[in-house]
């Protein structure tokens, strides 16, 4: 199994990869799971499918039933809702984590959580993550069995900074990754490339990728289509496809 946590600071661009991912990917492994670790939701509509559930309400449910549980396995009772939960989309299966709505402490849900979450992903060849935007949880090490990070970034000096920031992070918490990657997104012009080739490596992080500004993918954006309808002729849809060939070839 092969986990990608895609990161970056919000609006850099991080749900149009780990998206363009998950559609190249799909085509060519049977076996894909997509989670939404974002609180603001926003995979399901770049992907175009509709979900029912998300984790944070079935962990709500749980909050709300576990003194009514008695003897009964919370465990079980917890995969069988997370199955529940399941988007089954063609191609991939899509998790979306969603967030609490109540008050007070999730630590045994959570950790229940994990758990279960563990299990599951041992039936798939391949996990794609888009995680929360910024660094929380890197401190909270809710990623750190990704075999690969995605760091996403535009040419934003707080975009930059959060790259940065993630890559010190993964050192001063002892994350060990197969590799950390960064994405440069909305590369408007050479001197914006040159710029990115340089502060990748200063920082020393391999750069994957870069994507230039597409007009039609503002153009998506902005009328609510999903970014998975984007022209195979786009630029930005065929480097996409490479990388995606590049994790498929593993």
């Amino acid at each position: 199994m092969t986990t990608i946590a895609v990161t970056g600071k919000g609006g850099t661009g991080k749900t149009l990869v780990s998206a363009l991912l998950i559609h190249f990917i799909s085509k060519g492994s049977s076996k894909v799971l997509a989670v939404d670790a974002d609180p603001d939701s926003n995979l399901a509509d770049a992907l175009g499918v509709e979900v029912e559930k998300t984790l944070g309400e079935i962990r709500e449910l749980f909050q709300r039933s576990r003194d009514e549980m008695g003897t009964m396995n919370k465990e079980q009772w917890l995969e069988g809702k997370i199955y529940e939960a399941i988007c089954e989309c063609k191609g991939y299966d899509l998790l979306v984590m969603g967030r609490p709505e109540g008050e007070g402490c999730y630590c045994f849900a959570n950790s229940l959580l994990r758990g279960v979450l563990k299990k599951l992903t041992r039936h798939y060849e391949f996990v794609v993550i888009d995680s929360e935007a910024g660094l929380e949880h890197f401190s909270r090490k809710t990623i750190d069995s990704a075999d690969y990070v995605l760091i996403v970034t535009d040419m934003s000096k707080k975009g930059l900074a959060t790259a940065m920031r993630i890559k010190e992070l993964t050192k001063e918490l002892k994350l060990k990754f197969k590799d950390i990657m960064l994405v440069a997104n909305r590369i408007a012009n050479e001197v914006a490339e040159q710029r990115i080739r340089k502060f990748a490596d200063e920082e020393g992080i391999k750069l994957l990728e870069i994507l230039p500004y597409d007009e039609k993918v503002v153009e998506l954006d902005l009328k609510g289509i999903p970014i998975v309808n984007l022209d195979e002729k786009s630029e930005v849809y065929r480097r996409m496809s490479k990388v995606a060939e590049l994790f498929l070839k593993g």
